[in-house]
C-alpha cells in the first residue's frame, strides 16, 4: 500500500481513539494481505507531522504513542469551549511529585526527609487517583514502606515521551520562581555631603537656618545662667587695695603701741660696750 494511501487511514485512527496509538496498533489495522510494516506506518506519521505545519493541531509522540493534539499557541482560545476551571495543584504536591519523578523508587519517609514536611495522604491520593505514580515495590527496611514511581498516564500529560526529556535539574534552580518574584521599591535619593571644616560655622549656619531649633538650644543656657545667678556670690579681691592694706601696717602699728607689730624685723639688742660709753658720758 502507498503512503498516500495510509496517511487518510492513520489520520482518522489518531482522531476517532481517545488514546495515544503506538505503531503496533496502527499495524493492527491492517491484515496481512494488505502488506503494511511498521516502517511504512512510520513514513506515513513523519508525512501527517510534516502537514500539520502551520496549523492549530499537532501530531505529538509521547510516552503512550502518537497522537493528535491543540497547538499551545491557540489554546487560549479552545479552552473557552468547557466552562469548567482547570485544576490548580499546590505547591507541596507539584513538589512531590517532582521528587517522585526526578528520584524514583523513592519512600514517602525518604520524600518527607528531603522537604522537611509530612507528605499529605490526600496528596499521594490525589496523585495516584490520576495514575501519575504508582507503587512499584517495597524498600527492605524495617516497616517495608512503598516505593513509588511515574506512570505512562505521568509522561502522557506533561507532553514527554520519556523521563530522558525532562528538563535537567540545572535549568530548573536557573529559573525563577514567579511566586517569589517582587518588585525592589527604590531607595530615595541621598545628597553626600561632606564633613564641615570649621564645626563652629557649621552650627552657626544651621542655627541661622533653624530659628526654631536656635530659640530650643538657647533655652539650656538661659537655665544655666539662672542657676549661675543663685550661687552665693564671691568677693572680688582687688590687688591694688591688698597692696595699700600691707603698706600701711607698720604705720597703724606706731600709732597703736598696744598692738603687737607684725614686721617681721626682730629688735636690736645693746651690747655692754654701749652701756660703758654711756655711763662715762654721764661723769
Amino acid at each position: 500500500m502507498q503512503i498516500d494511501q495510509l496517511k487518510p487511514i492513520i489520520e482518522a485512527a489518531l482522531l476517532a481513539s481517545t488514546q495515544p496509538m503506538t505503531l503496533h496498533q496502527l499495524g493492527d489495522l491492517f491484515s496481512e494481505d494488505e502488506d503494511v510494516g511498521s516502517q511504512q506506518i512510520a513514513q506515513a506519521l513523519e508525512s501527517l507531522a510534516g502537514d500539520c505545519e502551520g496549523r492549530g493541531i499537532e501530531l505529538k509522540e509521547v510516552a503512550s504513542g502518537f497522537r493528535y493534539q491543540v497547538r499551545q499557541d491557540v489554546h487560549p482560545w479552545i479552552s473557552r469551549m468547557w466552562t469548567e476551571r482547570p485544576s490548580r495543584y499546590s505547591r507541596a504536591l507539584l513538589e512531590t511529585l517532582a521528587l517522585i519523578a526526578y528520584r524514583q523508587p523513592i519512600t514517602r519517609p525518604e520524600i518527607e526527609q528531603i522537604r522537611g514536611v509530612v507528605v499529605s495522604s490526600n496528596i499521594i491520593k490525589t496523585m495516584e487517583e490520576r495514575e501519575w505514580i504508582r507503587v512499584v515495590g517495597h524498600r527492605d527496611v524495617p516497616g517495608k514502606p512503598a516505593l513509588f514511581g511515574t506512570t505512562r498516564a505521568f509522561l502522557d500529560y506533561f507532553n514527554l515521551k520519556s523521563l530522558d526529556q525532562l528538563p535537567p535539574l540545572s535549568e530548573i534552580r536557573d529559573m525563577e520562581d514567579p511566586q517569589m518574584r517582587f518588585e525592589p521599591e527604590p531607595l530615595p535619593a541621598r545628597v553626600a555631603r561632606d564633613l564641615p571644616i570649621d564645626p563652629d560655622a557649621e552650627a552657626d549656619d544651621q542655627a541661622a537656618t533653624d530659628p526654631d531649633d536656635a530659640d530650643a538650644t538657647s533655652e539650656p543656657s538661659a537655665d544655666v545662667a539662672a542657676t549661675d545667678d543663685a550661687s552665693p556670690p564671691t568677693l572680688a579681691v582687688d590687688p591694688v587695695a591688698e597692696a595699700t592694706t600691707d603698706s600701711s601696717g607698720p604705720a597703724e602699728a606706731a600709732a597703736d603701741p598696744e598692738r603687737p607689730s607684725t614686721d617681721p624685723t626682730p629688735p636690736a639688742v645693746e651690747t655692754d660696750a654701749d652701756d660703758q660709753d654711756t655711763k662715762e658720758q654721764r661723769a
